[in-house]
Order: structure tokens, then sequence, then C-alpha cells
């Protein structure tokens, strides 16, 4: 009997079955990755190399590279697209980002964190609630002199939220956790409270009824965001315990160690999915969860566990965040947002500075009355926090990156509240201050922190 290949029965048993195969083996599929994988390389290799460059870093190489991948794309679709792969949220908040804000509380300094705990609930609570009113109060009052005219009360909030949310990714490259432990852990910190508090009024923007507003709705609003911190914090920290206490009890390391690792990185993302899954903030649970881990689980596995997970998170963690520089780069480059907003290079330009403007206003009005409040309280000078670090800790919040992408797409590609023009203006613009803010902002960060 002649022997048959497991790919061809899989291949002619059916034609449904053929054709579901040769669409997941999709020759375009295959080429996008090809090239994606081929860029990372590219920057890994070009970060090594100027490793010792204080002008340029890896997230700015990423971007870089994405722009000029994006832009011989559509010279070689002769302008008809510049997607090698498409923006997706899905990839963005359930695949990318969770490694990167895991490792990031695996690897934090517990010590200065908890330390600085006070000032990065003040800023990344307090501090973006303040950023979130200015930037939507500013945007209403300005949009319709410069043109805007169809945004809707809910898009004004909206973008208040969107621009909140600043880039805890980039402020990771631009500052040394050994060098500036005290920069890290606040600014760090607050990025990842400021994430979480960003998306929880943007979600909550999305479900008030500005119809029927009144006292007991913003009440009911300020009660929920505290239920979603707490409650998110704390289901961080069960799985984490969790995962410590059946490593220890079971002893995974006597008969495999991959048992360990493996166990602990699907605890640690079954805590991100558990989140998602009861509408609380991931961000914070999956944070949590690896200072936790990093400070129980890690010290009941195996010496050569210790080793490999330590590793392997950061390894992911760095692809991952590379792969967000690349993609946002490369997304920039939408040629479809760009036709269906046309706008005059004047507005979009108006409109990309005024986003700019009310992030810098907007952060300027929390960082340093409320460091200077701190300064007041805390009568120690070893304690208080000097005009200089006040400076960095605003400027470094300034970069906004792939989640305020991710929301900007969320509220404007399918609005029905405003204008096609408008809201492909919005996302537009919104690109425009991610590249400016990363390139530049951090550009001056690294010569500067």
């Amino acid at each position: 009997m002649k022997p048959t290949s497991v790919y061809t029965k899989f291949s002619y048993s059916t034609p449904e079955m053929a054709e579901d195969l040769a669409g997941f083996l999709s020759t375009t599929t295959i080429i996008a990755l090809t090239v994606f994988f081929t860029l990372l390389c590219a920057i890994i290799i070009i970060g090594h190399v100027l490793e010792e460059n204080r002008w340029v870093n890896e997230s700015i190489t990423a971007l870089l590279l994405g722009l000029c991948a994006g832009g011989v794309v559509l010279l070689v679709t002769k302008g008809s697209d510049s997607h090698i792969l498409v923006f997706s949220e899905d990839l963005f908040f359930l695949y990318l980002l969770p490694p990167i804000i895991f490792n990031a509380g695996f690897q934090v300094k517990k010590k200065q964190f908890f330390k600085n705990f006070t000032i990065i609930l003040l800023f990344g609570i307090l501090g973006t609630a303040i950023s979130f009113c200015i930037i939507s109060v500013g945007d209403f009052l300005l949009f319709t002199r410069i043109g805007v005219k169809s945004l809707s009360t809910q898009d004004y909030l909206a973008v208040g939220a969107i621009l909140s949310a600043t880039d805890s990714v980039c402020t990771l490259q631009v500052l040394n956790q050994d060098q500036t432990p005290f920069l890290y852990s606040v600014i760090f910190g607050e990025g990842v409270v400021n994430d979480a508090t960003s998306i929880v009024l943007f979600n909550a923007v999305q479900s008030i009824n500005f119809n029927n507003l009144n006292v007991m709705i913003i009440l009911k609003f300020l009660g929920t965001f505290l239920y979603l911190f707490f409650t998110s914090t704390a289901l961080g920290v069960v799985v984490a315990l969790l995962s410590a206490y059946i490593i220890k009890t079971l002893y995974f390391g006597r008969h495999s160690t991959d048992r360990e690792v493996a166990l602990m990185m699907l605890m640690a993302y079954l805590s991100y999915m558990l989140a998602e899954l009861l509408s609380l903030s991931g961000i914070l649970t999956i944070f949590f969860c690896g200072i936790v881990m990093s400070h129980y689980t890690w010290h009941n596995i195996t010496e050569s566990s210790r080793i490999t997970t330590k590793h392997a998170f950061a390894t992911i963690s760095f692809i991952a965040e590379t792969f967000i520089f690349l993609y946002v780069g490369m997304d920039a480059l939408d040629i479809d947002k760009w036709r269906d907003s046309s706008a005059s290079p004047g507005t979009s330009i108006a409109v990309s500075s005024t986003f700019f403007a009310l992030v810098l206003i907007g952060r300027a009005a929390f960082i340093f009355p409320l460091a200077n409040i701190l300064n007041y309280v805390r009568r120690s000078k070893n304690t208080k926090i000097e005009f200089r670090q006040q400076c960095i800790m605003w400027w470094a919040g300034l970069m906004r990156g792939s989640i305020t992408i991710a929301l900007s797409y969320n509220q404007f590609s399918n609005t029905h509240s405003s204008s096609t023009e408008d809201a492909a203006l919005m996302i537009t613009s919104t690109i425009i201050v991610v590249l400016f803010s990363t390139v530049i902002i951090s550009r001056i960060c690294l010569q500067h922190c």
C-alpha cells in the first residue's frame, strides 16, 4: 500500500478543508510575518551597535524602521495600501501588553516602589483625573475654533481619556532603574496606574448617559473606579500567592523545572485574562501579580528556574516592546485614515499642536502642584522632590504610545456621533502626537535623565 503523508491526508480529505488550509497558510501572512521578524532582527542589531549612543534607543529605531517599511509598502502598492499587518486592539491588549507590564512588576525594585507608593498613587490617580479634565475642557473650547465641529460631548471626554494615557513602555527605555531609582519607580509606577486609570475613565465615558447626568452618576463613577482599583490589585495578589503555594506544596522542581516555569507564565497570564473576563483592570492585576510573584513564587522554585524565569520574562517583554514600536511606526502611514481625514495640512497641524499643548499643560497642572504639596508635608530634605526631578517627571510623562493609539481607534474607527472626516482627523492627529512625543521627547529624556 502506498504511504500517504499527513499533509496529503489533511489537504485532500475535503475541498472545504483544503480551502481552510490554504487560508491558514496564506502567502500574504507569511510574507508579512517574515518582514516583521526581519525588521525585529535589524532593530536588535542596530540597538546593539548604538548601545552607547545617547540620542537613539531601540524604541526610536523601531519607530523609524516601521515608518520606512510602511513607506516601502506604499511605493510597492502605488499608494493603495500601507499595511503589512492591520492594527488590532486584541493583538495589543491581549498578547503584547501583558508580558511587558508583568515583567515590569517582576523586575521592579520593590523597596523603592513601595517607599514611593503614596506619590505613585497620587500622581497616577488624582494626577490623571486632573489631566483628563484639563484636556477634555481644552479640546471642547478650542476645536470649534479650529473647524472641528461634529464631535459630541462623549468624543471630547474620550479625547481627554485617550491623551491622558502615558507610554509606560517608552519610559522603561529612557530611564535607568539603577542610576535613577527614585525617578524610575515613581514615573514607571505612576505610568502603570495612569494607564489603568485612563482606560477606566475611557470605559466610563462610553457607559455614561449624557442626557441624564447628575451627582449620583458621578458618585457612582467614583465608587466604580475605587472598586476596580482595589479589586484588580487584590486579584493579582491572590493569583500570585496561589502560584507560590502550589509550587511550594507540590515541589515541581524535583521532576521538571520546565513545569515550574510554565506554571508561573501561565498563571501570570491567567491573572490578566481573569481580570478582563471580570471587567476589571488587567494592567493593574498583572502588574501586582508580577510584584508578588517575584517576592514569593520566585523564592520557591529551583535555582535553574530562577535564572530561566528572569531571562525568559525579560526577553519576551523586550520582543513585545520592540514589536509595538515597529507596529506603531508602520501604522502611522495608514493611507486610508489620511485620505478619510481630508483636512488641510494647516488644520491637521493645528489639531495636533492643540493636542500636544493640552498634554503639556495637563501634566504640568498636577506634577508641580502635587509635588510641592508633598514637599510641604514632608519636612525632611531627603524626602523632598527637587525641582529638576519635577521637570523630569513632567517631561518623561509627556510620551504617548500604543495605548493612546488603540483607544483612539476604538473611539473613532466606527463612530456615529461625529463625521467620518473629523473622526479620521482625530486618529491621524493622535498618531502625529505619538510619533512626535516618542521621537523628540524621548531623545531629550535620554540626554537629561
